[in-house]
């Protein structure tokens, strides 16, 4: 059935797609969007004009509890992705984290509760994890977050399952692995990688190469999000949206080369490599619980999906408008 659903971080990577999928599923949809001076709505708008149409779009800050639950009147479904997610950024700004990712999410979850909202996505990230100590992680894995960023995370996470506890607040927790694809920052390793070969570099600066990652693709997140807004039961549920596949970042910028049809030298970049031992260096997800309880599956799994995936990504960068906003070989915290 249709839902008024309120979209927070709606202008970033991850919530524009799904704003485009929610639409298209004829879902109304109130985008929640960070305000600023230049009226800019970020990714959304980038998104056909007939969506851009379709969206009721109010600025505002996620910070701010009053203009979080005036956006969130009328909605029946809060689906909130609207954090600070830089990992670099967070060992050097992290009181903007817990203010964002900590006191964002308990705006949310207060409102919620005094609105009434019927359910309450909270997205959460695999780095609360940290590196994986046995594989694929499930969702009774341990948490042991391993930067300030993955912290804060934690503590959001834990805080809307107290609501649920506490309140009998409708949440749940989507933990969504690597997610990649078109209008990923290049803050992030696949983006990055595509960006620096596109523009004829040749020596790639990457940070440490022998991490492995679950690469999920975003359409798949997006059809995840969805599907949990109608799914039965899951209140008080946290759910790994993961492809159960690993492979080390060395071998995503081969793999991402071969698709180029570039020859590629990688070198480490020191500023790019975490502390030692904020580093996760491994995770490959579960994803069984998402499977039973939400009846998704992720359609680009494996590695012939991660090359799908690759190619879709690669071919959007391959736009010289799209690749026009992007600074490649720049370091972006």
């Amino acid at each position: 059935m249709p839902k008024n659903v309120l979209v927070t971080g709606a202008d970033g990577f991850i919530g524009s797609h799904l704003v485009e999928h929610l639409i298209d599923a004829g879902h109304r949809v109130r985008a929640f969007v960070f305000y600023n001076s230049f009226d800019s709505r970020g990714w959304l708008d980038h998104v056909a004009p007939a969506l851009r149409d379709a969206l009721d779009v109010v600025a505002g800050d996620i910070r701010d509890p009053h203009g979080v639950k005036q956006a969130m009147r009328g909605c029946d479904v809060v689906m909130h992705l609207a954090a600070l997610i830089g990992i670099p950024y967070s060992y050097s700004a992290p009181d903007n984290y817990v203010d964002t990712n900590v006191g964002g999410t308990l705006n949310v979850l207060q409102a919620a509760r005094e609105l009434g909202v019927q359910r309450v996505i909270h997205t959460s990230t695999s780095e609360v994890y940290g590196t994986a100590q046995s594989v694929p992680i499930d969702e009774g894995h341990r948490l042991h977050p391993q930067s300030p960023y993955a912290a804060t995370k934690a503590a959001a996470d834990l805080l809307a399952l107290s609501f649920h506890a506490s309140f009998a607040t409708p949440v749940v927790v989507l933990r969504p692995f690597n997610t990649y694809g078109p209008r990923q920052s290049a803050r992030a390793v696949i983006p990055s990688i595509i960006t620096q070969i596109a523009s004829n570099a040749r020596r790639i600066n990457l940070g440490s190469l022998h991490p492995t990652r679950d690469f999920c693709f975003v359409s798949d997140t997006a059809r995840a999000f969805a599907a949990a807004a109608d799914a039965p039961g899951v209140e008080g549920e946290t759910i790994n949206l993961a492809t159960g596949e690993e492979i080390s970042i060395g071998d995503t910028a081969m793999l991402i080369a071969e698709l180029m049809n570039a020859r590629i030298d990688i070198a480490t970049e020191a500023r790019r490599v975490r502390p030692e031992a904020s580093e996760v260096e491994r995770l490959c997800g579960r994803n069984d619980k998402a499977r039973r309880l939400l009846g998704w599956a992720p359609e680009f799994a494996g590695r012939e999906g991660l090359r799908k995936g690759l190619g879709k990504t690669i071919a959007w960068f391959g736009d010289p408008s799209n690749l026009a906003r992007y600074r490649p070989g720049s370091y972006a915290l």
